[in-house]
């Protein structure tokens, strides 16, 4: 075969493959734009759910969440860490963000109840709130955060003579030491006991209701990426309900 002809036919060959093949060089309408959320500890159950759904809003949505105590997260926000959306257990907390001008325009997202959660196999033989003892290991949320303020309230309003043996940060952090079996006892709310199934079993809290939390989302001030954050907040006001009642919140009204 001719050289230059050789050389022709290879050049058509790359020109036609080039022609079929697709085109790289403009991002994809699909590119999901990535959000820094803050969220409360209780709500991490929502977790994967809400991630599943921000990648199908129009605008996909990647999420990337930071769970804590509402009051760390509050904290953190006002500290300049990096966020566009942050979700707070407890109108106090958001209040405080509010105040600080680190969030606007909250929203009252879904509302959730506290109980008390014994290990599997109730080793402490406790059977009710009035069965607990000084001498049982018993453990809440420390008092800065909304599900430790929530317990002491009932506490309170209860007049119960206890003396928790420790007080955490975070429900999370409750619910593992009994799940681990280092406490015989802990408040936590009714969705982290629905979250842990079988490792735990569950005593209602009479009256609890009267003490129920609410969640809060609110788009940060210093959002990077506002809209698509407003878009979430609004996915979870508005067409979450279905969720939140799965993993025992009741959606807000």
């Amino acid at each position: 075969m001719n050289k230059k002809f050789a050389a022709a036919a290879v050049a058509a060959t790359g020109l036609a493959l080039s022609a079929c093949s697709p085109d790289t060089s403009t991002t994809s309408d699909a590119e999901q734009t990535s959000l820094n959320l803050l969220a409360a500890s209780s709500t991490r159950v929502i977790n994967d759910e809400l991630e599943k759904r921000a990648s199908e809003l129009d605008t996909p949505v990647d999420l990337e969440f930071q769970n804590g105590g509402s009051s760390d997260l509050v904290n953190k926000l006002s500290e300049g860490a990096p966020a566009d959306l942050l979700l707070t257990a407890s109108k106090k907390t958001m209040d405080k963000a509010i105040s600080e001008g680190t969030v606007k325009d909250p929203k009252v997202l879904a509302t959730n109840v506290m109980v008390m959660v014994v290990p599997k196999g109730n080793p402490g033989n406790i059977h009710s709130i009035e069965d607990l003892q000084n001498e049982d290991r018993f453990v809440i949320c420390d008092p800065q955060v909304p599900c430790g303020d929530i317990s002491s309230q009932i506490i309170s309003d209860k007049r119960l003579d206890v003396h928790p043996s420790s007080q955490e940060r975070q429900v999370a952090d409750v619910l593992g030491k009994v799940t681990s079996g280092e406490a015989d006892a802990g408040w936590v709310y009714s969705t982290d006991a629905a979250a842990a199934g079988n490792d735990v079993e569950v005593i209602d809290i009479p009256g609890a209701e009267k003490f129920s939390n609410q969640i809060l989302g609110a788009v940060a001030t210093d959002a990077s990426h506002p809209d698509q954050a407003r878009a979430v907040l609004n996915l979870l006001a508005s067409d979450f309900d279905s969720t939140w009642h799965h993993l025992g919140f009741s959606p807000a009204k």
